[in-house]
């Protein structure tokens, strides 16, 4: 088949310099190594503890680490500031890098307060009338089989999307004793968010009408495991199209993954992601199209995030990761939370529409 849309993550040939404020886990596994990779360059560092910037500094060639955020806010060499912390406080800190003219990647979930949306949407007004994009780490958006799968929607390969279907296939990340275990709803608040985003993208163009949501304990699931393990999420649309996200729990596997179907009014796309299991095939007019896939989601999502941002802001256009756009996502999530909270009562949001991404050269053929 040809005419098959270019995957992968695409960076300008003027590589804008980046400030990291954050230097956890993420930061060190897989911001810093994939901006390595793709000729991103970090320039300074900040941190609540400067021992673990000056760590990641020595570790990755940074040259300079900053007292506080205000001081890499003030440095006149860095022109993108990536947020690498959790999302409490964001909405000031994407604030304050707005107001000192700096462009913005904020880690996901973008906001995980429903409280938070009237003063995001205030400074995103701001960014607005200031020239400043400002986007969302939502890197999942260039795993390569949901890449190539949201641009051979765009491209109408399959018609127009009837359903979305997602199995989580494996084992979830470590739980009981993180910061994560303390997040309500962990698994629909925070977990699923890339799920739910890449569903988002793939029903574009319509009008969430309903989402219903529910967590549950599983069998086998330890005691000191405060958040449930299983998790199921369905989304209705204007349109008739429909979603479905499904965790049956911590799988017990060795070859699992995360399978995905996207049916078409005439086409069919089924795919899998992680763990090795990273495939897509097209099927449409009586014929199987498997495509081969370059890169893996970490770290190459990471990469594209960053790289449709800096691509974005030479273009002088909204990057397709844009916090405008992601803010769909958002009240999805919070949806998924308050049917959860209704023991899985439909939720009907107002107003949410799946509003389309502008596709900038990452979409190109």
């Amino acid at each position: 088949m040809s005419g098959i849309p270019d995957h992968r993550p695409l960076v300008p040939d003027r590589r804008r310099a980046i400030g990291i404020v954050g230097a956890g886990a993420i930061a060190r596994s897989a911001h810093l190594p994939a901006y390595g990779a793709w000729g991103l360059p970090v320039v300074a560092v900040t941190s609540r503890t400067r021992g673990d910037a000056e760590a990641l500094a020595a570790d990755f060639g940074i040259e300079t680490v900053h007292e506080s955020v205000e001081a890499l806010l003030a440095d006149p060499r860095v022109d993108i500031v990536d947020l690498a912390t959790g999302p409490t406080g964001r909405v000031e800190l994407i604030a304050a890098a707005v107001a000192a003219g700096k462009h913005v990647l904020a880690q996901k979930p973008l906001i995980s307060d429903p409280a938070d949306l009237p003063r995001l949407r205030e400074v995103l007004a701001d960014a607005r009338e200031r020239g400043i994009r400002v986007a969302v780490n939502q890197n999942a958006r260039w795993a390569p089989a949901w890449r190539l799968a949201s641009l051979l929607i765009r491209d109408a390969r399959i018609g127009e999307v009837v359903g979305v279907t997602h199995l989580h296939d494996k084992p979830l990340p470590p739980l009981v004793g993180t910061p994560f275990d303390d997040v309500p709803h962990m698994l629909l608040n925070d977990y699923l968010v890339h799920w739910v985003d890449i569903t988002r993208c793939w029903l574009e163009g319509s009008r969430v009408v309903e989402i219903a949501a529910r967590d549950h304990r599983v069998p086998g699931q330890p005691a000191a495991a405060r958040n449930p393990w299983g998790a199921d999420l369905r989304m209705q649309t204007s349109t008739g199209a429909s979603a479905s996200i499904r965790i049956v729990g911590n799988a017990r596997t060795d070859a699992g993954g995360c399978p995905f179907w996207i049916h078409g009014t005439e086409g069919t796309l089924r795919g899998s992601i992680l763990l090795g299991s990273d495939r897509l095939v097209l099927e449409r007019d009586g014929e199987s199209t498997e495509f081969d896939l370059d890169g893996q989601w970490f770290t190459d999502g990471f990469a594209g995030a960053m790289g449709e941002l800096q691509c974005a802001i030479d273009e002088e256009r909204e990057p397709e990761n844009s916090a405008e756009h992601v803010l769909a996502t958002v009240r999805a999530t919070f949806a998924a939370v308050e049917s959860a909270e209704l023991d899985g009562a439909p939720v009907r949001p107002h107003d949410l529409e799946l509003t389309t991404a502008l596709a900038g050269r990452s979409g190109a053929a």
